[in-house]
């Protein structure tokens, strides 16, 4: 037998970094290294043609990734200016197809549901309570006549509420450990522990990216305000004068919550635009975590954050927000219902159905569109009884059901009220859209339905509609990563469906268009269909698929890919995945949420900051001329705006002066009455508006005329000064 050489030993020494290293060991506890070498060399290359590879490139979900990547190249089509949808629908066709054979090949890892509980009731009331919230309810009901809140009807509406409450809620055995705290010995510590896991990291980042979308130039992003604005306006001073109205019927009605909030927070920033937009701001920031609530009861706590994530970031939502309106409360009382509504379905718990009643009645409360919610629950109650089997069950979820609609009563007796004494009021902004109050059906009905159905269900990935003012028109509702995952996650929410038929998959893809349906319905009007705004409920639903198309995106990259063995399990393997996949897969997730943060930035703040600026009148620019005015001297009174055609609304540069809301029209006929009023005077008009100029010429001779520079193109005016006598 020969002896190993010296090269021999070498090679074996650098073979691989385990030989050298037990080489190392070797000599430094000086053990025999002939020995060494030839032992351990044949075991160390067995070793190594045994190790795993660290990409395993032919178990690797090719399939899912081309999904993924045929679904975003076909959103991307859609995109304007060039939208080319014949191109768009191949792709995403072909997608389809291609997730059906991943489907086929066990590639897809399908988040599970959590599952249903059962939890029996013994549907214990406290009567006492109960009769006294009967009394108190009814009390209210007839004191809140003439469209009035009143202390005295505002104080049996809460003392309803609270008996409510407190006759029908069930109190859990809940034992809340709160640990001794010695205050001197803590703040005698030289230094504190702070623990931060990587989950709360995530809430966190989530926390700012959300208040960053929605705060970020908030006093600039919208600039200007419309028509709207100066109504909703002219409401909160009504209340700051003592005018406590229940339902505030300028421009077809409004009802009070955002008005009330608006007057609150206008003890610190005014009657302003920017008022408005805090409060609807808020709103909206209270929705993401709903979102997040709904997308853990859809499919975990991942989904959840993953459906927060888009909708704290998303166009859709941040843009309803800014312009300032009621819109932002849709949503928000939209997905507080469906979450109590769902949890309370699948946890059988009573007090869920209490809550759901609650969001149900303040809802109602916030936003006209949001009527169509009880329509929509009776139907999503259907689903779940239609695919629910035990009987106890059925009969205990009914009875639950009308305690919800009990609670809701309760917290609507106020609107009901007002609707009971004025019916054509309370409904005339509805019915004008549904009925022919206003003007006749342009086709037959059940056309216009399933049109603007269709027009409806495109929006999110094709076409937003037209409305500038709380839109960027011509596009999507959804960006290319969003309308892309959101098809996913139908998608495969639908195949989870037809694998197991739960009703809670059934449940988020009919609240789609269910909650559209204040736009749908829109008959005689078929042309304001899609409208961002009465479709908002809808984007509670479709973010919580986003987030579910993402999620299962990302557990399809990281698990081991299932064997026949292992076809039973639909929640996958992530915990078998190796690192480097599930590093792709992260770096994929990062890098789509990357790419939709920057897209949603651009047509925030770049693309619906410039067409705002250009489709409304600059009223604030007018209002900064009438404050100089003011603030040299010149009475408030003695301003004057001489109306014109699709011109800007005269009410509007009051507020932005600061100065008691008045409209400040004054017609061409009456420009001649102002000669015998006293003091400086100060007329602004349109610059095409050449017969009012004439006018004041020849009335005013000691006048000056000048034109206001706008800052936005075509959008100068005419400023017309005349000194005190």
């Amino acid at each position: 037998m020969n002896e190993p050489s010296v090269l021999d030993y070498l090679k074996s020494i650098f073979r691989n970094w385990i030989a050298f290293s037990n080489f190392v060991k070797a000599v430094l506890e000086r053990r025999d290294i002939t020995r060494l070498m030839q032992a351990e060399t044949p075991a160390l290359a067995v070793v190594k043609e045994s190790r795993p590879p660290i990409f395993d490139l032919r178990n690797f979900p090719w399939l899912t990734l081309l999904v993924l990547v045929l679904a975003l190249a076909g959103q991307k089509t859609f995109e304007p200016p060039q939208q080319l949808y014949n191109l768009g629908i191949i792709f995403y066709l072909s997608a389809f197809g291609l997730a059906l054979i991943a489907l086929r090949r066990r590639e897809w890892s399908l988040a599970s549901v959590p599952a249903d509980e059962t939890q029996s009731d013994t549907f214990s009331v406290r009567a006492f309570a109960f009769v006294l919230s009967l009394i108190f309810g009814a009390f209210a009901f007839y004191l809140m006549a003439e469209n009035r809140f009143t202390a005295a009807n505002l104080t049996f509406w809460a003392g309803a509420i609270f008996f409510h409450l407190w006759a029908f809620w069930v109190r859990e055995p809940r034992p809340i450990k709160i640990p001794a705290l010695n205050l001197s010995e803590f703040f005698a510590r030289s230094e504190w522990t702070l623990r931060i896991t990587r989950w709360g990291l995530l809430i966190f980042l989530l926390a700012g990216l959300t208040l960053f979308f929605r705060t970020y130039r908030l006093d600039t992003v919208v600039p200007e305000m419309t028509s709207d604005h100066a109504e909703k306006l002219m409401d909160v001073y009504d209340i700051t004068q003592g005018q406590y109205s229940i339902y505030f019927p300028r421009n077809t009605g409004r009802e009070f919550i955002q008005m009330y909030l608006a007057a609150f927070v206008s003890q610190w920033f005014g009657l302003s635009l920017l008022t408005l937009k805090i409060v609807a701001t808020f709103s909206g920031v209270l929705t993401v975590p709903y979102i997040y609530l709904l997308g853990r009861e859809m499919g975990g706590a991942r989904v959840g954050l993953l459906a927060a994530a888009f909708a704290g970031f998303g166009y859709w939502p941040t843009v309803l927000e800014r312009f300032g309106l009621r819109h932002s409360l849709y949503p928000l009382f939209a997905a507080a219902t469906l979450y109590y509504f769902v949890r309370g379905l699948r946890r059988q718990q009573r007090n869920d159905f209490i809550l759901a009643g609650a969001a149900l009645g303040l809802g109602l409360n916030g936003y006209t569109p949001f009527r169509i919610m009880p329509i929509a629950l009776v139907l999503l109650l259907i689903v779940y009884l239609l695919h629910v089997r035990d009987s106890y069950s059925r009969k205990q979820v009914l009875i639950w059901f009308f305690l919800l609609v009990f609670t809701a009563w309760i917290l609507v007796i106020p609107l009901a009220r007002f609707a009971l004494e004025q019916p054509a009021v309370f409904g005339e902004r509805a019915f004008s859209r549904l009925g022919t109050t206003e003007r006749a059906f342009p086709a037959p009905v059940w056309q216009l339905f399933l049109l603007n159905l269709w027009n409806a269900l495109k929006e999110f990935n094709w076409y937003n509609g037209d409305i500038w003012v709380h839109s960027v028109t011509h596009r999507p509702a959804l960006d290319t990563v969003s309308g892309a995952l959101f098809l996913i996650g139908v998608t495969l929410m639908l195949i989870r469906y037809i694998r197991n038929r739960h009703w809670q998959d059934l449940m988020i893809l009919l609240a789609i268009p269910l909650l559209q349906m204040p736009s749908i319905l829109s008959l005689a009007y078929p042309e304001e269909n899609p409208s961002l705004n009465r479709t908002s409920g809808a984007l509670v639903p479709a973010f919580v698929l986003v987030g579910f198309g993402l999620e299962c995106i990302w557990s399809s990259f990281t698990r081991k890919k299932e064997t026949t063995a292992e076809a039973g399990d639909s929640s996958g393997g992530a915990a078998s995945a190796r690192p480097a996949r599930t590093f792709f897969a992260t770096a994929v997730v990062l890098g789509l949420i990357a790419a939709s943060f920057a897209q949603n930035y651009d047509l925030i703040f770049k693309q619906y900051y410039n067409q705002y600026r250009q489709g409304a009148w600059n009223s604030g620019e007018m209002g900064a001329v009438i404050k100089e005015f003011v603030d040299r001297g010149g009475p408030a009174e003695n301003v004057w705006i001489v109306p014109f055609a699709f011109w800007v609304d005269t009410r509007l540069p009051s507020f932005w002066a600061g100065l008691t809301p008045r409209d400040m029209a004054i017609g061409p006929d009456r420009i001649a009455e102002t000669v015998t009023i006293p003091g400086a005077k100060l007329i602004l008009f349109m610059l095409q508006d050449e017969a009012t100029r004439h006018t004041l010429e020849q009335l005013y001779p000691n006048g000056s005329l000048t034109v206001l520079k706008s800052s936005v193109e075509n959008h100068d005016f005419y400023v017309f000064r005349v000194p005190a006598q």
